[in-house]
């Protein structure tokens, strides 16, 4: 392009000199051009000169040059077209036809998505990259300032991988991932199997358009575990820790992909297998039981047909402080932000538009339709967010406001509705008992531990007038008599600054396969029996394999029940995996009629019963029983793990921990979230089954919709 119009006319043969295109900028205007005739001064011409339209790939009048890519030879020139179109030939000057226009059959013109649909816009990963905005941990940002493609459902991460599907080439992910002992690990027959286990391998439509509580609960579980698995390989593979490898984008892609999702027919209303008060730590967790389909915006709608024409109204909202959203004093309240107003690149402000989501909220004022609201609180001790279902709500009034730039930005009210149970509010009213503004209703004793534990353990009445259960020592840990024999005697690590994934030297980590078996926060990422560092090893306290060894890190209450007893909550989120507590008491030799009496193995714990493991792996009747023989008694001595009751559906599983010195094993007991459980949520795991079921059997009451009836 740096020739002038007065150069040679005709195009350099041989290949295109790509070097001679030195910068291209976008036109700020149009002028258009026109060649002197022959024999005319560039400077005077007493006439206009004719108005020449010249195709781009030629022939040209003398005085045009072509430019790149169009920059080939005349003799090169094709006589046809792609699509069989005949160029025509000849000088295209004044009153010259010109040839019909023939369509790039590359070029395919991108259709409009709905909000909430996947589209397959390749530019979104490259503007959420040069994004000024705030990412949290979980990788999604607050701001509801998002064009159209980040609208989209789960555009900008499964776009890839079906473009993959169709090319048959495969890209992105890898096929395998080295773990940290070499081995390579098929993720996709690891994903097939875990689908094929929870029957999750021929997701029927039915399931995929209309979910219930069993189907969002599978889906997520099995994406958690996908997720853990995705995390311990790819951290012991790069032997780093805190890096954002986004574990939880590959495990939903590989979800996506395979169509395994539920509720992905948007409606109005609650969203069936989703409670209010349920609590998702991932926003992609949304997207896959159908709460909220946009992956980052705030703002979900759908088109409703209005007689003979559609408007979008408003399906749910995320509120997550992302603009100057206002909770108020009053939890049934929100004062919502529009979403716009913001140029992504430069931080620039400007008056938002009544647009998308925008329109959406206002029609749904009109409508007065209800809305869903996800509420995104922010982690203790982290700077991710807890997303939290509030319900359902309805929008009040709406009205335009400057806000502190000095840019008009929408405002909506929202009254959350009557008669749902608490949600939000129960949050508020926990940070008030913690920070002592409000006295907890029904408080006995504010700390049952006397200090044992690392945080303290209220016991709680608010149902009747029983002023505790019976007497008992409280004990943190486990009383070992006699420990077990080790089969391959250990020295223990030597890893002063703790043990680390992908260290090939550590023993602890070669007992675990060399995957290390806690996240670098305490999550348990698998479901094999852990080996932890013991009384010989050379790691700190706060080694991330000493996780049980810890003491408890959520803030437990012993409560009374309405018809089971004494039983155990949290007060704080407990994300699926996370540590619980250890069953302490004695451990106890059982022999013929040990237990003739009912009420003496209330407070028994038998490893050698028959279990429902979390992640059948193998599907031998043998993987159901634990064959470790270890009963525990926490009648006399025990922890708060003696108030856990049965369920046959239980949110809480337990791990067997093995902890080695010298030549000596002591095993532990150690309980887990199954799910992610959210604040006041009784904690419950399965009791099991005897070898020998022929008395002890009780009546269950745990309500389940899977409840056997009875429990031993």
């Amino acid at each position: 392009m740096e020739q002038g119009l007065n150069s040679d006319s005709n195009a350099p043969p041989g290949p295109v000199d790509k070097s001679r295109v030195y910068e291209v900028r976008p036109l700020r205007c149009l002028v258009p051009v026109f060649p002197n005739p022959p024999g005319m001064s560039s400077i005077s011409t007493p006439n206009p000169s004719p108005f020449v339209c010249v195709p781009p790939s030629g022939p040209f009048p003398p005085g045009v040059q072509p430019f790149y890519p169009f920059l080939v030879s005349n003799d090169s020139q094709p006589t046809t077209t792609g699509g069989g179109a005949q160029n025509q030939s000849g000088n295209f000057g004044f009153g010259s036809s010109i040839p019909a226009p023939v369509p790039l059959n590359s070029f395919r013109t991108p259709t409009p998505q709905a909000n909430g649909e996947s589209s397959r816009a390749k530019r979104a990963s490259k503007t959420r990259g040069s994004a000024s905005v705030v990412i949290e941990d979980d990788g999604y940002s607050d701001s509801q300032n998002h064009s159209d493609q980040y609208v989209s459902g789960f555009s900008m991460h499964v776009a890839d991988a079906d473009d993959a599907s169709n090319s048959g080439k495969r890209r992105g992910r890898p096929k395998k991932i080295k773990s940290g002992n070499g081995e390579d690990i098929d993720v996709e027959s690891l994903v097939n199997n875990l689908l094929t286990l929870y029957k999750l391998k021929e997701f029927d439509d039915f399931r995929r358009s209309s979910g219930d509580k069993d189907t969002t609960g599978t889906v997520l579980l099995v994406f958690d575990l996908i997720r853990r698995k995705l995390s311990q390989l790819e951290e012991a593979r790069d032997g780093t820790t805190g890096v954002a490898r986004r574990p939880d984008l590959k495990a939903c892609n590989l979800l996506m992909t395979k169509g395994v999702r539920t509720n992905n027919s948007k409606r109005i209303g609650h969203v069936p297998g989703v409670d209010v008060g349920d609590i998702f730590f991932f926003r992609m967790e949304l997207c896959l039981v159908g709460l909220h389909a946009p992956s980052m915006a705030g703002i979900d709608y759908m088109s409703v047909k209005i007689t003979l024409t559609e408007e979008p109204v408003a399906v749910s909202i995320v509120a997550s402080g992302g603009y100057e959203d206002d909770d108020g004093d009053d939890c049934n309240v929100l004062i919502y932000s529009g979403q716009g107003g913001v140029q992504r690149r430069d931080g620039q402000m400007f008056d938002q538009k009544l647009e998308r989501g925008n329109l959406a909220l206002e029609k749904s004022l009109h409508r007065a339709n209800d809305v869903r609201v996800v509420r995104g609180i922010k982690e203790a001790g982290s700077a991710a967010k807890i997303y939290v279902y509030d319900g359902l709500y309805k929008i009040q009034e709406s009205w335009a406001e400057k806000n502190k730039s000095g840019c008009n930005v929408f405002k909506y009210k929202l009254i959350r509705q009557p008669g749902q149970p608490e949600a939000f509010s129960l949050w508020k009213s926990i940070q008030q008992w913690r920070d002592g503004n409000a006295t907890r209703p029904g408080l006995i004793i504010p700390d049952l531990t006397s200090g044992a534990e690392t945080q303290p353990v209220a016991l709680v009445n608010d149902i009747d007038g029983e002023k505790g259960p019976a007497h008992f020592s409280y004990v943190p840990s486990l009383k070992y008599s006699q420990p077990f024999p080790a089969s391959r005697p250990s020295s223990g690590c030597h890893c002063l600054g703790g043990c680390q994934p992908g260290d090939s030297n550590c023993p602890c980590a070669q007992k675990n396969d060399g995957l290390l078996p806690y996240s670098s926060i305490g999550v348990l990422l698998n479901t094999k029996p852990i080996h932890e560092c013991g009384s010989t090893c050379a790691c700190p306290p706060n080694c991330r394999n000493r996780t049980t060894q810890a003491g408890i890190k959520v803030r437990l209450e012993v409560f009374k029940t309405k018809n089971r007893g004494w039983g155990l909550r949290s007060w704080d989120p407990i994300r699926a995996g996370g540590f619980i507590c250890v069953y302490a008491g004695d451990i106890i030799k059982v022999t013929a009629g040990d237990f003739e009496n009912e009420n003496d193995d209330n407070y028994i714990f038998d490893a050698s019963r028959h279990y429902e493991p979390l992640e059948p792996v193998h599907n031998s009747a043998a993987s159901k029983k634990a064959p470790f023989p270890l009963v525990i008694s926490a009648k006399n001595n025990g922890n708060v793990s003696r108030f856990m009751n049965h369920n046959c559906s239980p949110n809480v599983f337990w791990q067997p921990v093995l902890r080695e010195s010298n030549s000596d094993v002591f095993l532990h007991i150690g309980f887990f979230a199954i799910r992610h459980i959210p604040p006041m949520q009784e904690l419950t795991y399965d009791y099991g089954i005897p070898a020998k079921a022929d008395r002890g059997k009780k009546k269950c009451l745990c309500g389940s919709v899977k409840c056997r009836g009875y429990f031993f």
